[in-house]
């Protein structure tokens, strides 16, 4: 949101403590029509496909690895690998997102990721803006200390002890999803089992009504989606309504928790529980761009990561199949192909910063103000930071928890030992059930520079005998 003067910004603060959340919403939607009307709203920029040439054709200063075709082209490899020979810290100077760094080597992008004294997560950790209208306010691009305290907030959901008691309950979900897989048919692996999975465990992490837990997957697709950021398809109109949707029924899952809290009910380890029952988060709904943003991050962080990993593992285990044969001969290689998984695929391509001072890195000179993205998806295919060729998909690699995935740092992803936890189930139940897992023909990919995911894969299962 934009700043205001001194004199109005207590009455701005007290209005958005006092409006629901979602008529907020709904108000800004109405003002960006207004805006449209009158010809004085921004358009979000239009991505239409055409075939991207071959990075051999271009200039080192024309390739732009923000083109939000480029992973469903197949194309990334080359692109990224020519920039990590050539140019490892590479300008871009004009691009739909405006001019930035890509930072594409393991040891650059670490340095960069292990540097937020250096290099700033805020305002926001995609590529583009959001929406005009929709600037929401996420824990993962803000700074310390303010991120320290709402992370630490909705740690203790991950917490050793929480995850060994959440084991059982996503066990049983996840029988549930395989043993109503038809055998022997064609079906998309992608509705059936990715999406169905990650919606039952987001329901059970945000203690969320459990027949509604398909909206959570909706709004995870629509916040990671805006043109305007990733390059994505959501529409604007439906971006908003969406926004307003989630808003209303979260805050209201807010408020009944916040009730039951107030009669003495003994809180639970829901994450918004936890925001609850933390000083410094418990009024976090009265700010409320602070409180969709953390939903949407919450969200979206317990969504994207381990439902296109479970497609990624599919797919990676058709193009070699050496390896399935491997795993079935050796069940106890899930972890390590586990995380090799989520190497391979790289789910989040990247994350950006925005660099606090002038700073040299791999002999070049970051200005101040400067966009630095780290692409953790060029970084996991580095030669020089892989001593098995980074390209192939071993599942018993050598240091394979080296990935960049999950990031580093302050800001490294706080669910990844239930992100691991959820794979590492599917894959021994999928053993208990199947023998062949086949991939029908090419997957469909999201439209994304940000979300390495798909969006259909059809399959065919065989039944152990």
């Amino acid at each position: 949101m934009s700043r205001l003067s001194p004199f109005l910004e207590p009455v701005a603060n007290k209005a958005a403590a006092t409006l629901p959340i979602d008529w907020q919403i709904k108000g800004m939607h109405a003002l960006q029509n207004l805006k449209k009307r009158i010809g004085k709203r921004e358009q979000p920029p239009v991505f239409k496909e055409v075939p991207l040439p071959a990075v051999s054709e271009l200039a080192l200063e024309d390739i732009d690895v923000s083109n939000p075709f480029l992973y469903r082209q197949g194309l990334w490899h080359s692109y990224f690998k020519r920039l990590r020979d050539e140019c490892p810290v590479h300008y871009k100077k004009n691009s739909p997102f405006g001019p930035f760094w890509s930072v594409t080597r393991y040891e650059d992008i670490m340095f960069v990721d292990t540097h937020h004294d250096l290099f700033s997560a805020e305002p926001i950790i995609s590529l583009g803006p959001p929406p005009p209208g929709l600037e929401i306010e996420t824990f993962i691009a803000m700074d310390p200390p303010k991120h320290d305290v709402q992370r630490q907030a909705v740690q203790g959901v991950v917490a050793p002890k929480n995850l060994a008691q959440m084991e059982s309950l996503i066990r049983s979900r996840t029988e549930d999803v395989l043993d109503h897989l038809p055998i022997d048919e064609p079906f998309d692996w992608v509705q059936k089992v990715s999406i169905d999975l990650t919606s039952r465990m987001l329901a059970t992490l945000f203690d969320f009504p459990y027949e509604q837990r398909h909206k959570l997957a909706y709004w995870s697709d629509m916040a990671a989606a805006p043109p305007e950021s990733t390059g994505g398809t959501a529409d604007i109109d439906e971006s908003f309504i969406a926004s307003a949707d989630m808003a209303k029924q979260m805050s209201l899952l807010w408020r009944e928790k916040e009730a039951r809290k107030a009669a003495g009910e003994e809180p639970g380890f829901d994450l918004i529980s936890l925001l609850l029952a933390n000083e410094n988060t418990r009024t976090m709904i009265n700010r409320p761009m602070e409180f969709l943003g953390n939903m949407v991050l919450l969200i979206v962080g317990g969504n994207d990561t381990t439902r296109n990993s479970m497609t990624g593992g599919v797919l990676a285990l058709n193009q070699f199949p050496e390896e399935f044969t491997k795993l079935k001969q050796n069940p106890s290689l899930i972890p390590s192909m586990v995380s090799e998984i989520i190497r391979w695929q790289t789910p989040l391509a990247y994350m950006r910063r925005v660099a606090k001072q002038d700073v040299e890195l791999n002999g070049q000179t970051i200005k101040k103000g400067d966009k630095v993205v780290m692409w953790y998806a060029s970084g996991n295919r580095d030669e020089r930071a892989f001593e098995q060729d980074p390209d192939l998909f071993i599942i018993d690699r050598k240091n394979v928890r080296k990935h960049l995935s999950f990031g580093f740092g302050v800001h490294r992803c706080m669910g990844n030992r239930l992100a691991e936890m959820q794979l590492r189930i599917l894959w021994e139940e999928i053993l208990k059930r199947f023998d062949d897992i086949e991939v029908l023909g090419e997957p469909e990919y999201v439209q994304s520079n940000f979300v390495r995911g798909y969006t259909k894969m059809m399959v065919k299962l065989k039944k152990t005998s």
